[in-house]
């Protein structure tokens, strides 16, 4: 519904924009930018993260491409730490990356992000003060916000009794099998520490070690770990409710009526997710003007209307045709503004113990009998394999 009625409001703007000459992406900026025609630009970012002219929406990069003649490889990642582990192992060169504030914070503190020109960036006049100066990025030196947004909890109202109020919710064995949960740690941890009382940045190992604890307690509840797959689940019903961002349980309700949302009592994480050039770009200038292009008025309101999520960009939200602007799921009353709280990127000896404890959640399960289990059997299958390679070796050797 809201892409589609947004649909037919990209078409009437592509029509009046094919009576404009002028490329309105360079004449944004004094510079002339047509040395960079014929040139290339890899862009790594979250899945469905972009508008993509499905359903008649704007196609935000193929219009990049005609304005600028500069070709976008585009490509998706689902996790911060997906993204994290690409870039920092040199696997891939990318010219974009939009990771989340934590992770902006730790990707400069490693030195794997370039400073941004930001004389190629006058649209970043459009971004509001109140996303400014945050402190994964103090000076404002590595990073242009692009999307802002909280984690709730989506339910199905039809699977679920009453309003939750709180994330208790998510470890009431009444909803046994019917329960999603994040599929990376940091969403997990902190949807965990915020239930428990406990602070998002904490480095106390004691606090880990008790949220580890509660989300092994919630994993026989858990049907499955997720993150772009929450939208089919949610979306078919195959789920009773998901910790997710606020953004996008406005795109699975287009899709599924039955869908409620709710901040829960205890807080929520608030994010920001800003484009970023990675060291070892090789179209530092492409990237600077990829990233202007994405904060002018039009086409930062066609990513705002496809994406679902809150803006950073006031042009987007003093517009009158922005049909979210009214949204209070994206843009609470003071009043009703939940408990937030930032992530911050956390010291390297409580980032190794936050993986190792997610990955003996994830690998262990609620049991380690099983996994002693499982080893006995691959060890007594590899001896038996052993022993017959062994015989039939001899025997072979008798033959001949």
């Amino acid at each position: 519904m809201i892409k589609k009625a947004f649909s037919l409001f990209c078409a009437l703007t592509l029509v009046l924009a094919s009576f404009v000459s002028a490329p309105v992406a360079v004449k944004a900026s004094a510079k002339d930018y047509s040395h960079l025609r014929g040139t290339e630009i890899n862009v790594y970012n979250w899945g469905e993260y972009i508008s993509d002219g499905s359903e008649g929406t704007m196609d935000v990069n193929k219009k990049f491409e005609e304005e600028t003649g500069i070709k976008v490889n585009y490509t998706t990642y689902d996790t911060n730490e997906n993204m994290y582990n690409k870039i920092k192992g040199g696997g891939a060169n990318y010219d974009i990356v939009i990771p989340s504030d934590y992770m902006i914070q730790r990707m400069i503190e490693e030195g794997l992000l370039e400073k941004i020109d930001f004389s190629n960036v006058p649209n970043y006049s459009n971004i509001m003060d109140q996303y400014k100066n945050l402190p994964f990025d103090p000076t404002n030196e590595y990073s242009v916000p692009y999307n802002v947004g909280m984690v709730g909890l989506i339910y199905n109202t039809k699977l679920v009794e009453g309003t939750p109020a709180s994330w208790g919710v998510m470890w009431d064995e009444k909803y046994s099998g019917q329960i999603l949960m994040f599929n990376n740690p940091r969403d997990a941890f902190g949807i965990t520490q915020c239930y428990l009382g406990i602070d998002l940045n904490t480095e106390d190992s004691d606090d880990w070690h008790k949220a580890y604890d509660k989300l092994k307690e919630q994993k026989p509840l858990v049907s499955s770990y997720v993150m772009d797959d929450v939208f089919n689940k949610m979306e078919s019903g195959d789920a009773a409710m998901c910790a997710y961002y606020a953004g996008d349980y406005l795109s699975m309700k287009e899709n599924n009526p039955d869908l409620g949302f709710v901040y829960p009592k205890e807080g929520t994480n608030i994010f920001v997710d800003s484009a970023c050039i990675p060291v070892g770009c090789q179209n530092k200038e492409g990237a600077e003007l990829y990233i202007n292009f994405l904060l002018r008025e039009d086409i930062a309101l066609a990513n705002a209307e496809y994406i679902c999520y809150a803006s950073p960009n006031k042009a987007v939200v003093n517009n009158e045709d922005y049909s979210l602007k009214d949204e209070k799921i994206l843009y609470p009353d003071p009043e009703d503004m939940p408990k937030t709280q930032y992530f911050e990127n956390l010291s390297p000896q409580t980032l190794m113990l936050m993986t190792s404890l997610w990955d003996n959640l994830k690998i262990e399960g609620n049991d380690d009998t099983s996994i002693y289990v499982g080893l006995s059997v691959f060890a007594a299958v590899s001896i038996g394999y052993f022993i017959f390679r062994t015989v039939r070796k001899k025997r072979r050797e008798r033959m001949y």
